[in-house]
């Protein structure tokens, strides 16, 4: 059986979080090629309603050192301006520290848009997506680990790529959230891009509510992974374990309605015993080995 490795380390340190995460997990897209990060910047308030900038600054260094020939970054905020978020949460002066191209999505004009319509899909008319996403020659993914109290239950590596759809000018995020197939929808923007490396950020983690405000509980966790359904799994198995809402506690891991429609598209693993979950000391085997009969039981 073909597994696929998810790298787990148990620790509050960012920049070790990233660091370690990435080099436990062995693979190295990056080298040699114009690096797209996909971040989420929902709104200014503290990870995880929005990704931690020493989370986006490890990263970028990270990629850095693995040989990416170029890094720059992508996103929209919502409902706040991208711009204001940009400049609230100091991502612009990380920017200007590093020297990163920063692209707000929020001020692309119709000529960078492409349209999508998924196969078979719950978007009625399909929706746009960027084309520095479509051109990309190498997509990275930063997520929060977190619920999401507006409808799509889980917020994670999957609900990562609403953020490339856009809000001014369109009616997609209306046509989204007023769907009772909302979790469907999500997924399927999915098909649209793929991230060769995810890195998600569970040091401080909401157990319910959400996206941008929650209940707040301290997981003290980094996974890692190349596969967008295997990072999610083990992220609902996180929530699990720490005691989240009844979304979360009352379904198996493989029926969120995201995860389900995920596997029905081919964008992942379709169990959790395909999940290997590989640490480098002993409390974060420790903590895998929880996750390990969380995630068993479906």
């Amino acid at each position: 059986m073909t597994k696929t490795k998810v790298a787990l380390v148990r620790t509050s340190d960012r920049h070790a979080g990233v660091r370690r995460s990435i080099e436990l997990l062995g693979v190295n897209p990056v080298k040699g090629k114009e690096v797209l990060v996909k971040p989420n910047f929902n709104t200014a308030d503290p990870a995880p309603g929005s990704t931690d900038l020493a989370t986006l600054e490890e990263l970028i260094l990270k990629l850095r050192e693995m040989g990416a020939r170029s890094v720059l970054v992508a996103e929209r905020s919502g409902p706040p301006l991208t711009a204001d978020v940009v400049r609230d949460k100091g991502y612009d002066r990380l920017f200007e520290k590093l020297g990163v191209r920063f692209i707000d999505l929020d001020e692309n004009d119709t000529d960078h848009w492409v349209e999508f319509r998924p196969q078979n899909g719950n978007w009625p008319e399909g929706f746009v997506y960027p084309k520095v996403v479509r051109d990309a020659e190498c997509i990275v993914a930063t997520c929060c680990l977190k619920t999401h109290g507006k409808g799509g239950v889980i917020s994670m590596a999957l609900k990562l790529g609403v953020g490339l759809v856009p809000r001014r000018g369109y009616d997609f995020m209306g046509q989204m959230h007023g769907s009772p197939n909302m979790r469907k929808m999500i997924t399927e923007i999915n098909l649209c891009y793929r991230p060769e490396l995810i890195v998600m950020d569970g040091v401080d983690v909401f157990v319910d509510g959400g996206p941008d405000q929650g209940v707040r509980k301290k997981a003290s966790v980094f996974v890692t992974g190349t596969d967008r359904v295997a990072v999610d799994a083990v992220g609902v198995a996180v929530l699990k374990d720490l005691g989240s809402n009844e979304d979360i506690m009352s379904k198996k891991i493989f029926d969120q309605e995201q995860i389900a429609r995920a596997v029905e598209l081919g964008l992942g693993v379709d169990s959790p015993d395909k999940i290997e979950l590989v640490t480098d000391d002993e409390e974060s085997a420790a903590y895998a080995a929880r996750l390990r009969e969380i995630l068993d039981q479906g």
